[in-house]
Order: structure tokens, then sequence, then C-alpha cells
């Protein structure tokens, strides 16, 4: 995907490198291609064009705003996972808090509902990102760095340092020129001139970091100085000086700007990516508070529900409190009946006992919270599953090419949500049990999910939304090898009806292990990555479609979803990164999540959880 950059050392020891188009010198190579110029005429076309390049120096499509600087090593360490042919990479796991053919049957909610066409991005509709200015280089920077990008776009904040930018960018013209300026005959008021100039522009730079440290004249100070650059440029020069001093100033400052911005990219990613300290804080107080205080065990009391089919059962994997219980109990409170409906919470070892002390401590309704700690089920020796450890749905990130372009830069980012490595022993888990409805604890729903239950998935396995946003096809580098229709959509995870008699039936968990061992080898990387291909293989004849208007996904990453549709889904995903219990969320989404929150909860208030 990257290749050298007209084969120069990169400075500062940056890892990667971008391909020439990612930079303006790609294009300037051909500026002199035209055979009828004279080699002056071309010099000076060739500055020009240099010169409207250079400013301004940053793109005004990325935010820097850095105050500590980590090491360069560090920074290019963060991205140095490789990818082949950098069209896909593995985002993380859904909970890491630290987080068909054509003939398939279309099932709506059983609520009535206005919406028929989504404004979701997809189906004829543009998404936030196509609509901005600079579409080509918010593409290929949403292609390397995902979401970031967008979330820069928004959050991009008043530059206060656009005057002393501006000066800059004003001096290294000006010491361009003068070398060139002062050999010349019978310019010497104007080699004094621009001489002057520079010395007061360094005067008012060497005391000034933003604008509000510049003296009130610097107004005529830079319609001077543009005055004299101007004069400059008319003088018969040797271009080719004038030339080298611009191309090496704006190298190094496209470098630079480039490593801010990986540098912004990989601070956001780590906050995404990292719990915040009050959830830590939480989990911690809950456990302590377990041993301390036994509570009732409500599950022992509705222990027959447990494992009775008769009942709707409901299931969670997830390592987050907040995020499951929010899950719960939004499902709860638009349920018409809550008796007949079991939650089973799965999670690891480290989470189990606040989990459990949490949902001893809160109600929901009339429903039963059954929480299970994966750790305990004593799997790992029947099923090789590689790493023993919790593994919730799996995000990634899939940039495609976008055919209606001819430009290599124009790539469409995707975000695909699968079931992960845990969720292919819910069979086993669950023996007892002919049919779960899995959610993911991004999910918020808003409709009773009665109709979701009784569905007949007709003997297909997996009764999901699909995503022809990706299909097949455009993940071949990635599927092994093995037949499939390229036509085929991807699906999502997130709102799921599984019928379990049909998965026994079709050995499902048995497919996925032999998958299992082809695509991964060995490392927790390949582990994750390769649940992508294995969830799309295994379910690709065996997926019963429901209507979109069941889920409104993307709005973990999307910024553009409308007010009618997020009221009108049955369950709103957040998808993506921007998780709505994470400062970094999508504000004017936060709010369908945030209703569902426990309230007036004496742990989260002495942990300082406010998300």
């Amino acid at each position: 995907m990257e290749g050298a950059r007209r084969g120069r050392p990169r400075p500062r020891n940056l890892s990667d490198e971008r391909s020439s188009s990612e930079s303006g010198f790609g294009n300037y190579a051909r500026v002199n291609s035209g055979g009828e110029q004279n080699e002056s005429e071309g010099d000076e076309l060739r500055v020009n064009d240099l010169m409207h390049r250079f400013k301004p120096t940053i793109p005004e499509d990325v935010t820097v705003n850095f105050m500590n600087k980590p090491t360069t090593e560090s920074v290019a360490g963060a991205q140095s996972t490789s990818r082949p042919k950098g069209v896909i990479s593995y985002s993380k796991p859904k909970n890491i808090t630290s987080r068909g053919p054509s003939t398939e049957q279309v099932v709506a909610p059983k609520a009535p509902s206005s919406l028929t066409t989504r404004n979701d991005g997809r189906d004829g509709k543009k998404n936030h990102s196509n609509d901005s200015a600079g579409d080509e280089t918010e593409k290929s920077c949403q292609h390397e760095f995902g979401s970031y990008c967008i979330w820069s776009m928004e959050h991009k904040e008043v530059m206060k340092d656009a005057l002393v930018k501006r000066l800059k960018d004003q001096l290294f013209v000006a010491r361009a020129y003068y070398p060139s300026i002062a050999k010349l005959q019978r310019q010497e008021k104007l080699s004094l001139e621009l001489k002057q100039n520079i010395q007061e522009h360094e005067r008012m730079l060497s005391e000034a970091i933003s604008d509000a440290d510049l003296p009130p004249f610097v107004g005529k100070k830079i319609q001077n100085m543009d005055h004299t650059i101007a004069k400059a440029r008319s003088c018969t020069i040797d271009c080719n000086n004038v030339d080298k001093k611009l191309r090496q100033i704006l190298d190094l400052t496209e470098d630079e700007a480039y490593f801010h911005m990986k540098q912004s990219a990989f601070l956001y990613h780590l906050v995404v990516q990292t719990m915040p300290k009050s959830f830590n804080c939480l989990s911690m107080r809950l456990t302590v508070e377990y041993f301390k205080n036994s509570l009732e065990d409500i599950e022992q009391l509705h222990a027959y529900k447990l494992n009775n089919p008769i009942f709707q059962h409901y299931v969670l994997i997830s390592r987050n409190i907040l995020a499951a219980s929010v899950t719960i109990n939004s499902t709860v409170m638009n349920a018409e009946e809550t008796g007949h409906m079991v939650f089973h919470l799965v999670t690891d070892g480290q989470n189990f006992y606040a989990m459990k002390h949490w949902f001893a401590r809160n109600s929901y309704k009339e429903a039963t919270v059954h929480v299970l700690n994966f750790d305990d089920l004593n799997l790992f020796d029947s099923y090789n599953l590689g790493l023993r450890q919790l593994a919730p749905s799996e995000e990634f990130r899939v940039s495609i090419s976008d055919i209606a372009q001819s430009s290599t830069l124009q790539m469409r980012t995707e975000y695909l949500s699968v079931f992960g490595h845990s969720h292919y022993l819910l069979p086993e888990i669950f023996k007892n049990l002919k049919k779960v409805v899995v959610l993911d604890d991004d999910v918020v729903v808003q409709q009773d999910l009665s109709s979701l239950w009784n569905l007949d998935l007709e003997g297909k396995v997996n009764g999901a939304v699909r995503f022809c946003g990706v299909r097949l096809g455009q993940l071949k580098t990635y599927m092994g090898g093995y037949n499939y229709n390229g036509d085929s959509c991807a699906w999502m995870s997130g709102m799921n009806i599984v019928d379990l008699e049909s998965w026994r039936e079709h050995n499902i968990t048995g497919n996925y292990l032999g998958l299992l061992q082809k695509f991964q080898n060995g490392t927790e990387e390949s582990w994750r990555a390769s649940a992508l291909p294995i969830s799309l293989l295994l379910f690709q004849d065996l997926i019963y479609a429901l209507d979109d208007t069941w889920v409104q996904s993307r709005l973990g990453h999307d910024y553009g979803v409308s007010a009618d549709a997020l009221q009108n889904a049955a369950a709103l995903h957040y998808n993506g990164n921007m998780k709505p219990w994470l400062e970094l969320g999508i504000p004017k989404y936060k709010s369908y999540w945030k209703k569902f929150l426990t309230q007036d909860e004496r742990f989260m208030d002495e942990c300082n959880v406010n998300p």
C-alpha cells in the first residue's frame, strides 16, 4: 500500500512511509513536462507552483494541539501493525473498556415504523465524510487513521497562532530569495530591504508563541514583507537555488505535519481503547463490597428459569459493567412483559464478582440476570481455542476502493462487528436452550423484542442485519481461498437471534474450530483477526436477513445519522471507536444511551463515574 517517498530517507526515524500521492511533490514533478517552455519560464512556473503549495503549512482538516510529545519511536511503533495491501485492519475487541443470496426473506420489527429509507450513510445517502470539502484528502486520512479523522474534523479548534504561522511562512520564503537577490547588481536597496524585513520577523517570532504575543503593528509588517517578496519574485534570478531551498522547507514541514497527525491519531486510539480510571475504580469497589457484604442471591430464587427453554433467553458477553447494565435495562424498560426474560451475562474472572454484586444491588423489573464466569466453564480442555481468555464481539475497520472514483486514494471506510471466539461456545454453555437473542453491550434497545424472539428462522442459524456496504468479494484477500459467493453481503453482530438447535445440526462449532486452525498462527493478533473471515465463511448461507429497521448502527463513528433514524430503529448499535461511555463518544447520540444508565448509585458517585 505504501511506497518509498521520492527515494530520500525520512527524518526523525519515522518508521512507515507514505506514497508519493500523499505528498505535494508527487504532482510537482510533472509541472515542467511542457516541451515548448524554455528553462527560465519552467523554473519560474515551478517556483510559483511550489509557493502556492507551500501555504498553509499544515492542512486545514488536521487539528494539532499537543503539549507533551511521546518519542517518535513509540508513536511509529504503535502504528506499525502490518496488514496485507492496506485494505483491512483489526480494530479491537468491542468490550475493551481499558473495551446471502438475494432471495433471503427480510423481516421487520413488530412495532410500526416510518423508517423506510435510512439516513445512515448507505443506500443512496452520502455519509458524513463524503459530504465534506477535500474529499480525497479525508478519504485517504480515514483509510490510514480511521475514525480519528472524522473526530478531529468535528472538534477542530480555531488556530490561536495563525499570524505566527503566517510570519514563519513569509520568513521561509524571504530567506530562500535573499541569497540570490544579494548577488544581483544594482539591487542593493532591495537586498537591504529584504534583510531588514527578515530581521524584524525574526525579532517578533523570538518573543511570540501565539498571536496574542505579537505587537499591534504586526499587520503592517506582514504587508511590508509581502510587498518585498513580490519585488524579489519580479527579479531575474537563478530559480534553481530558490527552488531547492523551498523544496527543503516544504519537505520538512510536510514531514512534521504528518508526524503530528500520526502522533495525534495514536493518542486518540490510546484513549478509546483504554478503560477510564473511574471504571476501574467501580469494578474494584464492587468486588471488595461483594466479599464484605453478601447480598441475597437472586439467581438462586429463579434457578428454574435459567435452563428452561420456555422463557426468553438473552445473552451478553462483556467486561463492561455499565455498558452491560444499560443494554439490559433498555431491553427490560421497553418490554411489554419482563417476568419471562432471562439475561445470561458471560464475563471473565476479573469482573465476575463486580458484576455479581452490581446486578444483586440493582433490579430490572421482573427480569432475571444470570452472571457466568467464563473462566470457570472448563471449556478450554474440550476445545482448542488458542488463547484462554474471554473473547467478546470483535470490530474491524475495513477500507475498500470506491469503484465510482478513478483515483486510488478514493477509499471508503466501514466498520464491521462480528461474533468473537467465545460466541462459538454458546451451544455448549447453554446445552438445554433451543435459541437465544445475542446482544452486544454497545447496543441500546428501544422497542419490545418479543417479535424478534418469536421469529421462525426457517432452518437458518443466525438472524442478523446484513451490511451490503461490504461484500465478501471485496475481502477475497482474507478469505483464505475458500469457496464463497462474492456478491453476498457481510452481516453485523449487535442484535442477533440464534437458533441453537440448527447450530448444532450444522456443527457450527466444529467447523469453527477447523477454520480457526487454518486462519491463526498462534499469536493473539492473528487469533483476533481471524474472527472476521471465520464469521463470514461459517454463516454465509445460514443468515436469516433481518430488516435494517431492527438495528441502526454506525453510532460509534458516523456523525451523520438522522434523528428520525435514531428514533424509529428497534435498537441502536454504537459500533466504532467512539463509544457512548467514553469522553470521545459522539455527543448527540449519548443521550439515547445515558437515559438507561443507573442513577443514584453510591459506588458510581464515589468513583466519579460520569460518562
